[in-house]
């Protein structure tokens, strides 16, 4: 068994379907001091799906501010802490930059492991170009959305941005409006799972499909940049 130092780890975890969790996950979070998790009763199924009984904490956008501190000292006072997000990898649009960043700042180690997050499989089952592209997470839903869509009509690499299913007809509108309907673009949804799905065409053609097919799940959008004049 590998000796336990005082670090902290960042734990990915399934997006959809658990046989996606590694060993050296399981490993991980059987043998440090204490687990992060956004959400304990999410994380609390995953650990009780995989027989890891150690003790946890919540860590989340709402408490983070508050308790980076008090986690870095603990660190620092030779425990081991892994971070984990409801879903994927922490930080990813998750929980995760501040405490990173405060123990880069303080000359903690910290150790990614490599493992499950939802915008690669989709960017990968895109079809567009990916030697290029950008990640644009969650778009602001109020204040700066119309800023940003100015600012993705002129991106020339391929997007890549995160929605919710009760947005994704709107923020497919509001890209056609802005890029122009004929952008081509591939929308994934419910990765990894049972009910996954991918959808290529242009903006206008995605939105008049999820028009007349409901939108469920969590959704990636696949958007193709602004095509370079050669």
């Amino acid at each position: 068994m590998t000796s336990k130092t005082s670090k902290l780890y960042l734990v990915p975890t399934p997006v959809g379907n658990l046989e996606d969790m590694t060993f050296r996950a399981i490993r991980i979070l059987k043998e440090v001091d204490l687990i992060l998790a956004e959400d304990t009763r999410t994380t609390g199924f995953l650990l009780k799906h995989f027989e890891i009984q150690n003790k946890m904490q919540s860590h989340h956008k709402f408490n983070e501010h508050q308790t980076v501190e008090w986690l870095v000292s603990r660190i620092q006072e030779g425990e081991s802490v892994a971070l984990v997000s409801d879903a994927g990898t922490p930080g990813i649009s998750d929980p995760g930059f501040l405490l990173v960043r405060e123990c880069a700042k303080q000359g903690i180690e910290v150790e990614c492991l490599p493992g499950a997050t939802a915008f690669v499989p989709a960017l990968v089952d895109s079809g567009l170009p990916i030697d290029r592209f950008c990640f644009e997470g969650f778009l602001p839903q109020k204040k700066g959305r119309k800023t940003k869509f100015e600012e993705l009509a002129g991106e020339t690499r391929t997007m890549v941005i995160y929605e919710s299913p009760f947005r994704v007809v709107k923020t497919l509108t509001q890209l056609a409006e802005y890029l122009g309907g004929e952008r081509p673009a591939s929308v994934s949804r419910e990765i990894s799972k049972l009910h996954e799905e991918t959808v290529r065409g242009t903006l206008t053609e995605l939105i008049s499909h999820f028009t007349v097919n409901e939108p469920r799940g969590e959704f990636v959008l696949i958007i193709g940049g602004k095509p370079t004049i050669k």
